[in-house]
């Protein structure tokens, strides 16, 4: 709001035509725990806009956390638990530009997309976890930065990365589970919502608030920014039909994220 002390014509002209600058926060309510992230609305746009798409949408109830790497990332968006035993997969919308503006450093959130593909994002993201940095901000056209987790929000980020991963058909050999172990791994018991780490929502909790002084997101310093990037590819795939863990994969789903050290999406 603005107060009644005078200020300089000129400024007040700005004031008035400048555009608004909401910074939308968001709560990831998970089965360790909820989490929010703050998205940088004004400077990736387009990014935000597909990711709230999805959330108002509700696409990603219930969706599950399908990728974890120690000290790398946590990654979902793309699969939903719809029952024992089988998991859905979220219906895609078009792919968004690429806005590689800032840096992939622990606690933000960016989006995944197809290997060689720099503007294939659509509905799965990751967390990270580390100072990826080096390995993400000029790969592939650079991965969108478009939010980072707040408060104590990455405790639950971390406790998620610590869980034991097992290596089922991919997309799922990172998959990060609750209460199973090895012998159950062995002996092929099923996986189950007890098992999943599963985000039940993503709800809005500030639309309108402008909350961007809190934030001080890292400029991507590692690719050129001057560079026009291509236009938007296709992705194919992306139906919502639901199908079993053991044959969920060899589909080459949208944003299976690979650490170069080798980063590629199967």
């Amino acid at each position: 709001m603005l107060n009644k002390t005078l200020v300089p014509i000129g400024v007040a002209m700005a004031a008035l035509f400048a555009p608004a600058a909401n910074a939308t926060i968001v709560q990831f309510q998970t089965v360790l725990g909820p989490f929010e992230v703050n998205l940088y609305d004004a400077n990736t746009p387009a990014t935000v806009a597909n990711f709230l798409a999805y959330v108002n949408a509700g696409a990603y109830n219930n969706v599950v956390v399908h990728r974890a790497v120690n000290g790398f990332v946590v990654q979902g968006g793309g699969f939903t638990y719809q029952g024992s035993p089988t998991l859905g997969n979220v219906v895609q919308n078009a792919a968004v530009v690429n806005e590689p503006k800032y840096s992939n450093v622990r606690g933000t959130i960016a989006m995944a997309k197809l290997s060689g593909n720099a503007n294939s994002a659509t509905n799965q993201w990751f967390i990270n976890v580390g100072n990826n940095s080096a390995d993400l901000d000029a790969q592939n056209g650079g991965f969108t930065v478009f939010g980072q987790v707040v408060g104590n929000g990455m405790d639950v980020i971390d406790a998620i990365n610590a869980l034991p991963k097992f290596a089922f058909q991919s997309p799922f050999n990172e998959l990060p589970l609750r209460d199973y172990t090895t012998q159950n791994f062995n002996d092929r018991v099923e996986v189950t919502d007890r098992n999943f780490v599963i985000v039940s929502s993503i709800v809005v909790i500030d639309g309108a608030a402008n909350t961007s002084a809190c934030l001080s997101p890292v400029a991507n310093t590692l690719i050129n920014q001057t560079t026009t990037p291509p236009a938007a590819a296709s992705t194919g795939g992306g139906g919502g039909g639901a199908m079993g863990l053991g044959s969920l994969l060899s589909l080459g789903l949208l944003g299976i994220l690979r650490r170069r050290r080798g980063l590629s999406q199967h």
